[in-house]
């Protein structure tokens, strides 16, 4: 292209035939080219590009393209370059092992789908080793890409907004019947919630579209064991709102597993420090009361007329409980004078919601007093991208 452009206003072009050139494409050669190694006439047609050479050629080079005088050329000759085939933008992309919508994993092979929808089809690898260094190496990209996407947007949000977490799942469908058992969603905990996206949220607008948005202090998430796994796809783990309704998600490595898990304790134990209490309307034989979750005083239940406090007692005070799966929850306390248990039993509209939010005020409580957990919730202050190193254990 630069020799026709420095040519002036008249090309004269002359076309030869060169008897190597069949042979470099692999194309079949005619039977007076005796100059092209015999394993090279298959027959097979490769493209130009798909060898990675590229045609080197200098403006002063005046000597004749010929059989003979190509090779021996001092201004053209093949130079061996990496041909980019396609690109995949790893920001909010997402890869899989397994077969689209299955349990069906792929044996030493992925793929690897950016945010667009461009896929870089099956990649096979000749090793399961090799087949995780990839994977690990891929999900390392994207999740720095990730944290230094979060912080960037995090600047616009305000402090009780502040992104924690954003990535992919795929999500069990509840119909079976459906030849697609998973669909891929898109997580994010943002300040109070959780949102689950068809697509990752990019305009301020955007997160006012999500599929649907749960508050993450009435929500209970559960690390799946291999017991609890509904099929072949390992890394589980399963959501359960405020209405009771249980969602089981899928990860591709149990480093993405770990992350979301401590993700979703820093948004809780964020969220309920921020909030303190949460007041829910409740029944108390035939008498409509309210009871208060406080961070700091524990339990106090008072009569939603007068306001009067008719019991209180600490997180500490809590032995038990039980519920019957619709609206009634039965506390145990233990008094602190007598030491006899006392049982409470209140009716709510919203049981899940409300055993949900207890538990995670426990689980905020208990957190608080790992200094190891504590500490890094301040540097998750200063800098959301960073989850929690300490790990909850509780027992309700």
């Amino acid at each position: 292209v630069q020799v026709l452009r420095n040519a002036g206003e008249e090309v004269t072009l002359t076309v030869s035939f060169l008897k190597r050139a069949p042979a470099f494409l692999k194309l079949p050669l005619n039977e007076d080219c005796a100059c092209a190694p015999s394993d090279q006439s298959s027959g097979t047609s490769s493209p130009l590009c798909d060898s990675g050479l590229h045609l080197n050629y200098h403006p002063n080079n005046t000597d004749t393209l010929s059989c003979s005088s190509w090779p021996a050329s001092p201004g053209l000759r093949w130079e061996k370059r990496w041909c980019d085939l396609r690109l995949i933008p790893l920001l909010h992309s997402r890869f899989s092992q397994y077969l689209p919508g299955s349990d069906l994993c792929r044996q030493n092979a992925f793929q690897v789908i950016a945010v667009d929808g461009v896929c870089s089809g099956i990649i096979q690898c000749l090793s399961a080793e090799d087949c995780i260094d990839w994977l690990q190496a891929i999900a390392s990209n994207i999740s720095n890409l990730t944290k230094h996407n979060i912080k960037k947007i995090n600047r616009n949000f305000p402090v009780n907004q502040q992104i924690v977490y954003m990535g992919w799942t795929e999500e069990r469908e509840q119909d079976t019947l459906q030849d697609r058992m998973y669909t891929p969603k898109f997580l994010a905990l943002r300040g109070s919630s959780l949102y689950k996206f068809l697509a990752p949220p990019v305009t301020t607008w955007d997160w006012t579209r999500a599929e649907k948005t749960f508050s993450v202090y009435e929500i209970m998430c559960k690390i799946l064991k291999d017991s609890d796994l509904l099929d072949r796809r390992k890394h589980c783990f399963s959501v359960q709102s405020e209405s009771g309704e249980d969602l089981y998600f899928s990860v591709e490595l149990e480093s993405d597993l770990t992350l979301w898990e401590k993700a979703f304790q820093t948004a809780t134990f964020l969220e309920v420090e921020r909030i303190q209490c949460k007041t829910y309307a409740c029944v108390l034989e035939s008498h409509l009361m309210g009871l208060t979750i406080d961070f700091s005083m524990g339990f106090v239940c008072f009569d939603a007329a007068t306001k009067a406090v008719l019991w209180r007692y600490k997180f500490s005070q809590l032995k038990g409980s039980s519920d019957d799966g619709k609206s009634k929850i039965k506390f145990l306390f233990q008094n602190q004078d007598t030491k006899q248990i006392e049982a409470k039993e209140l009716e709510f509209s919203n049981l899940f919601a409300v055993l949900h939010c207890i538990h995670s005020f426990f689980a905020a409580k208990v957190a608080c007093l790992d200094p190891l957990y504590v500490g890094s919730q301040a540097t998750t202050s200063a800098a959301p991208t960073t989850s929690g190193t300490g790990k909850l254990k509780y027992t309700t």
